[in-house]
């Protein structure tokens, strides 16, 4: 345990990030795997909607320092990617 006030509360700042930066992980993964279950099973309409739900995760996890910019960039241009293939076909 820290001694200091200044190191106590640097303590329950970090837990209280780590906290929320998994529960963020957490979704962001539930997310993209949901995508990516509708994308197999060739669900057009259904990725869509999905997949609005995931790009909005992705933007708040990056905007909160849990993934970087350009990691969220690239998993909605793919995930986007994969979702316009079955909508074409």
């Amino acid at each position: 345990m820290p001694i200091k006030r200044a190191a106590f509360k640097s303590m329950r700042q970090s837990e209280k990030h780590r906290r929320r930066n998994v529960a963020i992980t957490t979704a962001l993964k539930k997310a993209v795997k949901a995508v990516r279950k509708q994308v197999t099973l060739k669900d057009a309409k259904k990725a869509a909607d999905v997949l609005r739900s995931a790009v909005k995760l992705l933007d708040r996890a990056a905007q909160k320092g849990v993934i970087k910019r350009n990691t969220a960039a690239r998993l909605k241009s793919r995930l986007s990617t994969a979702v316009r293939k079955i909508t074409v076909v």
